[in-house]
This record gives structure tokens, C-alpha cells and sequence, in this order.
């Protein structure tokens, strides 16, 4: 150590005012890239070595196994995995198609006047809390989801499973948690989708119109594909932000131990179970392991899930 120090004052030592003077820019970026990186990877390897433990001692029962009990030291988070993997899906099934119309209106049909006055109020929903819209949600949507929305769902479309209310006397569930992070990973998917489909050159748009097309086929078949590289990253940041999400979806899940059945049923998200259990357990050995476990696997899952979408995204 004492020798690399010594190795970098000759360096600079040697240097005369000007060149260290030009140079200085250049170090002050490189230190910058290489504290994030150092960051970073210290960020991962924690997490995986406190969770090593853990995998050891469970194996591949720790990814399979649906019991998950401190005092009998036996750990099992398929419940949880399944549980969020069932609401990211239908995070993305509400905000997607919404925030890519929302987009288009907002490249391709908005007059300026109104695209100003809205881009800043979608922007605005990045700034809550997830506190308050875990508050929002259940002190204010619950009851309508409880009294009207879920009730009208199993009546309509109750005959098949996946609309069936297995417990009608509360508006919590996977519906009501997906709802409030569809609204909350909005702003991200229509800001980079909107980016993407106003980077398309206009000649695209001009070649299209020339060849008869009305403006509607033109972003259907020219905007929207030569675009889909940026919705796909946007959607991809939006689903992160979606399984990552915590506070909203400890207060709006559930917290049930058991694998939705429904869209109006209950369950239990990675993320909850490790909000919910870290504080009583985080001095005991085995008991954080198993918690830092969970993180590392939704780390993994996360990071499989975008090298996915940008595979599939380049084969498009």
C-alpha cells in the first residue's frame, strides 16, 4: 500500500502545472466511474455472502419450498416468489398499455400548450412517497375496491379463477397493490417511451405519408417499432421499480402467507417479507441469512428478467 502511494505522489510529482492542470478533469471522472463500480459491487457481494449461509444449509429447497419457520429452522420462499412475480404481472397488464397511449397522444397528437401542462403532472407522481400512496391506497381505494370494483370483477367474470373474490369482505389483495404501482412506475414508462418515439427521425414519418399512409398507420407500423427498443428498456425499469417496491405493498397485499388464487386474492411479496421480519431478526445469524436470501434472489431475478427482455428485444 505504502508503495502504490508512493508510486502515485512520484506520478503527480513529475508533472508540471499545465499537464497536471488538464489531466485533472480526466482523474476526477475516473475516480468518479471507479467509486461507482467499487460501490456497486460491494453493494452485490454483501448481499450474496450474508445470504451464502443460507443457500448452503437449504439448497435448492430454499427456492422450492413453500414453509418458511424460524424455530424450526426451516426456510422456503416459493410463496413469496410466486406471490411477486403474480403482482408484477399485473402491474405491467394495467400501466403498460396506459402509459404507451399516453406517450403517443403526448409525441404525436398533443398540442404543445397541453403536452407542457402535462408532461410536468405525470412527472409529479415520481415525487410521492410510497408511504402515501400505501396510505392513499388503503385508507381511500380500499373501500371502493372492497364495495364496488372486486364485488362487480367476481360477479361478472367471477366463473373464471383467476376473477374469483376468495374473501369479499376486503378490498386488500393483488389487484388493489398492482393498481397503486402501476400509477407509481407510470411517470417512468411514458418519459422514456415518449423520448424514444420523438427520437424517430421525422423523414420516417415523411416517407410514410408519401406512400399514402394515414397518420395512425404511420405510428403502428413506422413510430412504434422503430421505438420498441426504447418502451421495452422503459418497460423493463418500470417492472424493477415494481418488484423492488416495498412500503406500498406491505400496507396494500395482504401479507398472507399463501399463493394468490386470484387477482382479488391476498399474498405476499419478497419485498414485504423482508420489511416485515428484518427489524426482530437482524441479530440472529441464520434467521438474516435467510432474509438476505430473499434479497439476493429477487436481485437475480430481477437481473435474468431484463437480460430476457433485451434479448427478445434485439431478436425484434
Amino acid at each position: 500500500m505504502c508503495l502504490i502511494r508512493a508510486q502515485i505522489t512520484h506520478y503527480f510529482l513529475k508533472m508540471n502545472p499545465d499537464e497536471l492542470r488538464s489531466k485533472l478533469p480526466h482523474l476526477l471522472l475516473l475516480t468518479c466511474v471507479l467509486a461507482t463500480a467499487a460501490i456497486t459491487i460491494f453493494f452485490i457481494a454483501f448481499i450474496f455472502h450474508t445470504a451464502l449461509p443460507i443457500f448452503e444449509s437449504q439448497g435448492i429447497g430454499f427456492l422450492t419450498g413453500t414453509k418458511w419457520s424460524y424455530s424450526e429452522q426451516v426456510y422456503g420462499i416459493r410463496i413469496f416468489i410466486i406471490g411477486t412475480l403474480v403482482m408484477t404481472g399485473v402491474t405491467l397488464a394495467l400501466a403498460v398499455p396506459v402509459s404507451v397511449f399516453t406517450a403517443i397522444f403526448l409525441s404525436e397528437f398533443a398540442p404543445s400548450r397541453v403536452a407542457k401542462v402535462m408532461r410536468p403532472a405525470i412527472e409529479l407522481l415520481v415525487g410521492i412517497p410510497s408511504v402515501v400512496y400505501g396510505i392513499f391506497g388503503l385508507f381511500v381505494l380500499e373501500n371502493i375496491f372492497q364495495d364496488h370494483i372486486d364485488p362487480f370483477l367476481s360477479g361478472t367474470l367471477g366463473f373464471i379463477p383467476f376473477f374469483h373474490d376468495p374473501s369479499p369482505n376486503s378490498g386488500t389483495g393483488v389487484l388493489l397493490a398492482s393498481t397503486i404501482l402501476a400509477v407509481m412506475i407510470l411517470p417512468t414508462i411514458i418519459a422514456l417511451s415518449e423520448d424514444a418515439m420523438r427520437a424517430v427521425p421525422f423523414e420516417y414519418r415523411e416517407a410514410s405519408f408519401a406512400l399514402g399512409a394515414t397518420h395512425w398507420e404511420t405510428i403502428r407500423k413506422v413510430v412504434l417499432p422503430t421505438a420498441s427498443g426504447g418502451i421495452l428498456a422503459a418497460t423493463i425499469l418500470g417492472m424493477m421499480r415494481a418488484m423492488g417496491e416495498t412500503m406500498a405493498i406491505v400496507m396494500l397485499l395482504g401479507n398472507c402467507q399463501h399463493v394468490p388464487s386470484s387477482v382479488l386474492d391476498t399474498g405476499y411479496a419478497m419485498t414485504s417479507k423482508i420489511l416485515n421480519d428484518i427489524g426482530y431478526y437482524c441479530a440472529m445469524d441464520e434467521p438474516r441469512s435467510a432474509l438476505f436470501g430473499i434479497a439476493a434472489v429477487l436481485f437475480a431475478m430481477e437481473i435474468l428478467f431484463v437480460a430476457a427482455a433485451r434479448k427478445i428485444g434485439g431478436r425484434s
